[in-house]
């Protein structure tokens, strides 16, 4: 004899897959699938050519080098955004030399400059980025960080690193000379974001896993360095 609570227990079965299936959508594997399927979509764009002389001096800079927590909404532009890239990361050797110096010369950094709707990772090669649309990662990124400063500014950049670059020829101090070479580029995008009417605060105290999933870092890569940016309000 059939139940007359069949449709009723149907009815529940059903409701308990689609909660799972929210809840999936809202973990870190959900976060991460998104992000690497929008990557995947990644195409790969010019930066416009960074300015190698300014207005302001490096003293001038250092004075006026402060944690900005509090921004106006204002969206970086390309030019800004392509700077802040360069200062970080960018070729200024015919061999490949970079604005921060680097243990070896082998370089385990990556920079990630994340918008309201982009997110471009820096391909110092050609100064180019690989750009995707993405709508949910400057979010994604705030949660990780649970500051104000994180969550009003029109842009974090996301410094990452890769230590078995290094640690092919250093071995144990490979982590130690990364986690030294962030230092260099993120002093340098603090540096440079003062000519450019910007201020920003680093921040090392993040959950790294939601960062990960956010930009779908590939295994191996781990955020060292979060810089939310924007013009000072």
């Amino acid at each position: 004899m059939r139940s007359r609570t069949t449709g009723v227990g149907r009815t529940v079965a059903l409701a308990v897959v689609l909660v799972a299936a929210l809840a999936a959508g809202c973990s870190g594997d959900g976060v991460a699938e998104r992000a690497r399927t929008l990557r995947l979509a990644a195409t790969v764009q010019a930066l416009p050519s960074p300015s190698t002389s300014g207005d302001v001096s490096v003293e001038e800079a250092l004075r006026r080098r402060a944690s900005v927590r509090s921004f106006t909404a204002a969206e970086l532009t390309r030019e800004q955004i392509g700077q802040l890239l360069w200062a970080a990361q960018g070729i200024t050797r015919d061999w490949g030399g970079r604005t921060a110096p680097s243990a070896g010369a082998l370089y385990p950094l990556e920079v990630y400059l994340v918008t309201a709707g982009e997110v471009r990772h820096y391909l110092p090669q050609g100064h180019q980025a690989q750009v995707w649309t993405d709508s949910q990662a400057r979010t994604e990124l705030a949660r990780a960080v649970d500051q104000d400063a994180a969550a009003g500014a029109p842009a974090i950049l996301v410094i990452t690193s890769v230590v078995a670059r290094t640690a092919a020829k250093y071995g144990s101090l490979a982590q130690r000379y990364a986690l030294l070479e962030a230092g260099h580029a993120a002093q340098n995008v603090m540096l440079q974001a003062i000519p450019l009417g910007l201020g920003g605060v680093t921040i090392g105290a993040f959950d790294r896993d939601l960062v990960a999933a956010a930009l779908a870092l590939p295994h191996g890569e781990r955020a060292v360095y979060l810089i939310p940016l924007g013009t000072p309000a």
